[in-house]
């Protein structure tokens, strides 16, 4: 299972050490405890939009920079989960295929009359 909490904390980790800065910096300017900004970065407390807010500013990086990055890593492990599917999951039909008379054999007499009499009823 992908948590969108784990991915925003891992890009907000990153963010902070490019920038070599220390929990504690980051936290004091956030104006949060360390212990819960250690937390977020780690995806074990959901960031509320107002606490992501002010890390964001504390690291002076745009919120829809942090979200493009997470979406971003969203899109990898979806495409990462799709791909350990194995092959008969993925090429698994929708519905059976139906067989085609044979070349030369009126489609229309091949169908039975309980098939012809199709309801159709407007949506």
């Amino acid at each position: 299972m992908i948590l969108l909490r784990r991915l925003l904390g891992d890009v907000l980790r990153r963010q902070r050490q490019r920038q070599g800065r220390t929990l504690r910096e980051v936290s004091a300017a956030a104006r949060v405890s360390l212990g819960y900004l250690s937390e977020v970065e780690r995806g074990q407390k959901e960031a509320s939009s107002e606490l992501l807010s002010a890390i964001c500013d504390a690291l002076d990086v745009r919120m829809s920079e942090v979200m493009r990055e997470v979406s971003d890593e969203l899109s990898l492990a979806e495409l990462a989960a799709m791909a350990t599917l194995s092959e008969g999951e993925m090429l698994r039909p929708v519905l059976e295929p139906v067989p085609l008379p044979a070349p030369g054999v009126d489609r229309m007499s091949s169908i039975s009359p309980k098939a012809a009499a199709v309801d159709v009823v407007a949506a």
